[in-house]
Formats: structure tokens, sequence, C-alpha cells
């Protein structure tokens, strides 16, 4: 048997002044990296530090989710940004995490886009290309991984410019028989049953494969899985992946 390895990332970070949505205290105690929200659809400078702070001493590496400007809507309406206005504002968000980051004893280790965004940049190749831009500009020297669905168009880009990709899977998400996800308003495109997550991310961790909402077999080769940090009982359904893979054969461990 192959010697299988698979990174468990989560967003985290998504609160705002007193409110918060994620158990980031909880969560960073299971997952390997921590998609920290900049500012633009979740998060603020003192839940940045905080998170940072967090990671940085449990050994869990720091990602910039970053978002399209929409706290409104948490990131998940569609929106339509200049390309160089994007650029500017994804450099912008990852060189504000990058402060609390290094301020912690850490840095930026790579960067996914968050919601609609990420969406976006799976067909669209002018948004991709903004998106790859803002994170060239915000570099510092050191070319970041960027996180996203594999086959995407932020991947192409990606790779074109020099940076490393990463290929991202969604146990509790429903995939089309293309690969992609199902988008959040149609009905499945959520799955909310403990044992089926399980499930899934065992066959994506050790069999690069998923049953499509279709019923089919898809392959998606992934090296990192997200859990996502707001839904209920994401911090103990992280525990029960995690253990799983880990009967499995599954090391778990973070890709940069």
């Amino acid at each position: 048997m192959a010697d299988l390895t698979i990174d468990l990332n989560a967003d985290l970070g998504e609160g705002f002044g007193r409110w918060r949505l994620t158990d980031d205290d909880a969560l960073l105690s299971v997952v390997t990296s921590a998609n920290v929200a900049c500012g633009f659809h979740a998060g603020d400078p003192s839940t940045m530090r905080r998170v940072c702070e967090l990671a940085a001493e449990r050994g869990v590496r720091v990602g910039a989710q970053v978002s399209y400007r929409d706290l409104a809507g948490f990131g998940r309406r569609a929106m339509d940004v200049p390309p160089r206005e994007l650029t500017d504002e994804i450099a912008y968000q990852i060189g504000a995490l990058r402060v609390f980051a290094r301020a912690a004893g850490a840095d930026v280790a790579y960067v996914k886009p968050h919601g609609a965004l990420y969406n976006r940049c799976v067909r669209d190749p002018a948004q991709a290309a903004a998106v790859v831009e803002g994170v060239l500009l915000a570099a510092d020297g050191v070319p970041l991984p960027v996180l996203g669905l594999p086959g995407s168009r932020l991947h192409e880009a990606a790779g074109a410019a020099g940076l490393p990709v990463v290929s991202e899977g969604f146990a509790d998400r429903a995939y089309t028989a293309a690969g992609t996800l199902v988008p959040r308003g149609e009905p499945g495109a959520v799955i909310d049953d403990p044992g089926t997550v399980v499930k899934r991310s065992l066959g994506l961790a050790r069999d690069g494969s998923v049953t499509s909402i279709d019923g089919e077999p898809v392959q998606v080769a992934v090296r990192s899985l997200c859990v996502h940090g707001d839904t209920p009982g994401a911090a103990d359904l992280a525990r029960r992946v995690r253990a799983e893979l880990a009967a499995a054969g599954v090391r778990v461990e973070p890709f940069a």
C-alpha cells in the first residue's frame, strides 16, 4: 500500500467583533492548516491575531482565506470586481494577515479563495488571473501555494505563474459529474450526515474518488480535505474524520 498523506484544513476566524461563528480553539487542535478570514467576508484584526497565535502554538499552518469585499453576504454573493481592483484587494488581505502571522512567529504559508470568489475562479480565467496577480504582488519573494479545486482556472493561472498548486476536496459538499461543486442553493449541495462525511473523506484520501450527486463515481485527486468550520459540530466531526483517516493508515500532515 502506498504511503498516503492528507492535509486537513478548516475556515477559521470567521467572526467579527463580538460575534463568533467558528470554534477556532477546538478546530486548531485537529486540523493541520487554518484558512484564516482576512476581514473581507469575516474576521477583524483582533480575531486574525488570536487565530494566528493559536495556530503558531499548535504547529498549524496559517493560510490567507481571501474573499470579495462582502461582509454582509459572508462572501457568498456573486460580484463583478474589476481585475486590477481584485488584484489589489487580494494583496491587501494577504499582507494584513502576514503582519499577525509573523508577530506570532509564523508566516502566511498559502492562499485560498473563499465562497463566491472560490467558485468564480473555477471557471473564470480573468478573475482567476487577478487573484494570482494579487498573490504574486504580496508574495514577498516566496512563491505561495494556492489551494483550490483541481482542474480550476485558478490552478491553471497559478501554475502558469510558477506558483505551487494544491488540490482540495470537500467531503461535506456534493459534486457534479464534472468534478465541480454543486452550488449551495441547489438541493443536496451540502451533506449533513456525519457518517457520510467520514466515508467520503476516506474515499477522497485513499482512492481519490467521490460519488457525484448523480450517484456516479468521480475521480478527484486531492492533497487537502476541507472541514467547514461553520458547520454545526464541526470540531467533533473533524476529530472523527482524523481518527478514521489514521485508522485507515492515512497520515494527516500539512502540505506547506
